[in-house]
Parts: C-alpha cells; structure tokens; sequence
C-alpha cells in the first residue's frame, strides 16, 4: 500500500515537471523570436539582472566604478548602467552589458549623465 502512495507522487511530480519543462521551452521560443524586450536594471540590484533575463542571453558585467574589481557576488551589487536600453527588443545576437558599482557606493557622475 505505501508502494501506491509512492508511485502515485512520483507521477504527480513528474508531471509538474513536464508542465514546467514545457513552459520554459515556450518561453525560449518566444524570447529566440525576438519578442522579449529588454527590461529597466538602472538602480537595481545585479541578482535582478541575472534573475529578469533568459538563461541563454549573453551578460556582460563589469565594475564601472573605476577600481576595475571583479564581480564575483551578484548580492553585493548594484546596476549604474546597461546596453540596450530599456524597451529595446532582445534577439540571440545582443549582448546585453551591465555597468555596476557595489552596494552602498555611488554611480560615478559620467556614468549618471548617460542615463536617459
């Protein structure tokens, strides 16, 4: 009897893997199809970044605070700048480039007049 109770959560839970897995493949597939813009990161935290984009889309981060650090913790971190724009349409060949600063730091004024 515990047998059945087993199988049957084991063919519950792999059918919400299906449904899952068929849900990120529609997502896919709309966000190859160029449909997906491309979302507003300036003041944000880095983690939302890594979070609103797609798993296939090409980042590019780097320290725009002038000390040239590496980012290794995406908590730590907070967005100054990104390319494209928010709104622009997101395609398999953009690469998407992020400009941070740590938490706590301010974004350098050059990089502040280039936000619109």
């Amino acid at each position: 009897m515990r047998r059945r109770a087993v199988v049957g959560a084991g063919a519950v839970l792999a059918l919400a893997a299906v449904a899952v897995s068929s849900a990120e493949e529609s997502a896919a597939s709309d966000e190859e199809a160029g449909a997906r813009p491309m979302p507003d990161f300036l003041d944000r935290g880095l983690w939302q970044v890594f979070t609103g984009l797609g798993r296939r889309t090409r980042l590019d981060v780097h320290d725009v605070g002038g000390r040239d650090r590496r980012v290794l913790w995406p908590l730590s971190w907070r967005v100054c700048t990104q390319y494209p724009s928010a709104g622009t349409g997101l395609d398999r060949r953009t690469t998407v480039m992020i400009g941070v600063v740590r938490k706590g730091e301010t974004c350098p004024p050059r990089v502040r007049t280039a936000r619109r």
